[in-house]
């Protein structure tokens, strides 16, 4: 996902006084080096379940921060964002505020978030999606879950319900995000889509969908329903459940 115009014109004064300070020339101090050592064995025999969040990211921040102790780093990162997938899909600029964050810490969050996302998506496009529903909801929930900001996705579908298109229509603050029927039956039309399905996410982690949710709903299956288009269902994803208008009998 690509750097907004504003972040890219901070990045000088972002990245100067944050680095961590360098260890002196030379090899690590062995208190440095057996530790990454034990961590890179025990992740290689257990794996990730065998690790705690702040391990996992220090694994992480070994590669950008090769010469300083990232312990503290990992720990500043997790208080400050909560968890390890909240650190991964923060925003750039929150990053930048953490003390020790640099523009190299950064881009390997990124990469990696963005590495999850595409994997995430490969087990779900150019596939049936009645089939590969539980894949569907788990690509859903790797790149909405845990944003923190509400974003709108829409799922394109053909005729055969083989998933097309997935595309971000629009993102807003905490507790909305602005949609357009017209601009979503359209773009269907454009795709040649014959269904699609609404995605958003509630950033409190509650998927209840509030009033306005449930109207733009009812006017996206309008224009939909004017087009010939079928809306097959609106999924609202919260940080550990999701909801589905369908199955709630809301559309």
């Amino acid at each position: 996902m690509s750097r907004p115009p504003a972040f890219q014109e901070q990045l000088p004064s972002l990245f100067g006084p944050d680095q961590p300070a360098p260890l002196p020339d030379g090899r690590l101090p062995s208190y440095i080096a057996g530790h990454r050592e034990r961590l890179r064995a025990r992740f290689m025999e257990g794996g990730a379940a065998a690790m705690p969040d702040y391990e996992l990211l220090e694994l992480l921040l070994f590669r950008s921060t090769p010469r300083s102790d990232v312990k503290p780093l990992a720990r500043a990162l997790l208080d400050e964002f909560g968890d390890f997938n909240r650190v991964l899909t923060a925003a750039p600029e929150r990053l930048a505020t953490v003390k020790g964050v640099g523009l190299a810490v950064i881009t390997d969050l990124k990469i990696v978030e963005a590495a999850s996302h595409r994997m995430a998506r490969a087990r779900v496009l150019q596939r049936h999606v009645i089939s590969s529903w539980d894949a569907v909801l788990d690509y859903c929930h790797t790149t909405m879950a845990h944003r923190e900001t509400e974003q709108f996705r829409v799922l394109y579908l053909d005729r055969k319900n083989i998933l097309i298109a997935d595309e971000e229509q629009a993102r807003g603050t905490v507790d909305h995000v602005p949609v357009y029927p017209r601009e979503v039956a359209k773009r269907a039309l454009t795709l040649n889509a014959s269904a699609l399905i609404l995605v958003h996410n509630h950033p409190s982690g509650d998927p209840t969908p509030s009033e306005a949710d449930i109207a733009m709903t009812e006017r996206v299956n309008a224009a939909c329903e004017a087009l010939g288009l079928t809306l097959h269902d609106h999924l609202i994803i919260g940080k550990s459940r999701e909801l589905s208008f369908r199955s709630q009998g809301l559309l």
